[in-house]
């Protein structure tokens, strides 16, 4: 049996360490081994944790605070870690979190810079390899307001219905901390497919997704308008839209749910709308009473779908000006779907002795002005 590869995360509990360790979580044949201040408080345990380690991802770090308290942390972690692998004479792959702010003059940008130096002075007088990632606006699920990323800080603002200011309106290159994970992997195993490359230090850069602060405003507060005043999922197709909402989502996590959803009751029963999305349609779950029909209605374009849940019933459909009425009989103890025709109008009866629960779903949000739903009895 092949030993697992055995990765060392520094910082584990940060941001971007968190999401690292959860992308190892899933992969096979991989063992994250965090370690945080504890480690780092007291050598042997530090030497103890780079001898147990193939590769190691450095994380650990200070990103605000004073300048020169930032130094020589970050500098500081470098050299400590560089010792204990000197100690144990081992020579883990070393990867590191630096910044795209290392290519500045900003004292966090040259402690990054030197921290960097550092471990790569290591690799080429030792032995080992080291990858310096320099990675741009990193952000994610989960994060801190105030302190990892403006991301965080308006998601939470808004998600508490704060209003954001903006100081400054540059430009933010975006990179979530999933696209680090993945990038670390890729680095381990690029090393571990090369064992003998010529280069032991190598330098990457991702590139993230540039947009203006403002405009990054603007999509989290729409987000917000869409998901908590519509109840609409907004259109997620754009990967950067995707993980902005997650993000925005994870800040309303859990004080904002469990989430009341409008319950419409009559004489036929009862109907909820389930989910709402802007670019996946509209759900709704319904119940209705033995003997009782809904629908007797067509549409021109809506693109419809019945699926009965439980209970037992029978939808009719027939196509305009034709006489013929087609006959579907579904039952909750066999899942099958009807999808509904254009120009076909269509109805579905429950015929058993129970209230049956059917889910309707129809590919776009329903719109009063232009419904697309026309009345016309199927019989």
């Amino acid at each position: 049996m092949t030993a697992p590869l055995k990765v060392g995360i520094t910082g584990a509990d940060g941001l971007i360490g968190w999401h690292v360790r959860c992308a190892l979580l899933a992969e096979k044949g991989v063992e994250a081994i965090p370690a945080g201040r504890a480690q780092f408080a007291d050598s042997a345990s530090l030497e103890a944790f780079v001898a147990d380690c193939d590769a190691i991802v450095h994380f650990a770090g200070q990103n605000r605070g004073e300048e020169e308290d930032v130094y020589a942390t970050n500098v500081g972690l470098a050299e400590q870690l560089v010792a204990a692998c000197r100690a144990r004479d081992v020579q883990p792959h070393l990867l590191f979190s630096n910044s795209t702010h290392s290519l500045g003059e900003s004292r966090y940008g040259t402690s990054k810079r030197d921290a960097a130096a550092v471990m790569g002075e290591w690799a080429k007088s030792d032995g080992g390899r080291f990858t310096d990632m320099v990675l741009p606006h990193v952000f994610g699920e989960h994060g801190k307001p105030f302190s990892n990323s403006v991301v965080h800080t308006f998601c939470y603002q808004i998600a508490n219905q704060e209003a954001p200011q903006i100081d400054h309106d540059g430009n933010l290159e975006l990179l979530h901390a999933s696209d680090v994970a993945a990038l670390v992997l890729e680095c381990i195993r690029i090393a571990i497919n090369e064992p003998d490359a010529s280069e032991t230090v190598t330098c990457v850069q991702p590139r993230g997704v540039v947009m203006k602060v403002s405009e990054l405003l603007t999509r989290v507060t729409a987000f917000d308008d869409s998901y908590r005043n519509r109840r609409t999922i907004p259109d997620l197709r754009a990967p950067i839209d995707l993980r902005l909402f997650n993000t925005y989502r994870a800040a309303l996590y859990p004080h904002y749910f469990p989430v009341d959803l409008k319950l419409h009751c009559d004489n036929r029963g009862s109907l909820f709308e389930a989910v709402r999305d802007d670019n996946g349609g509209q759900t709704f779950l319904s119940t209705t009473h033995p003997g009782i029909t809904r629908g007797n209605h067509y549409h021109y374009h809506k693109v419809e779908r019945f699926l009965v849940v439980a209970g037992e019933a029978v939808i009719r459909i027939r196509r305009l000006y034709d006489d013929e009425v087609m006959e579907f009989a579904v039952s909750g103890a066999r899942p099958q779907f009807v999808d509904m025709p254009t120009l076909h109008t269509h109805e579905i009866t429950n015929v058993g002795d129970d209230d049956l629960l059917t889910l309707f779903w129809s590919h776009e949000v329903f719109n009063p002005e232009t419904p697309d739903t026309v009345w016309e009895e199927v019989r």
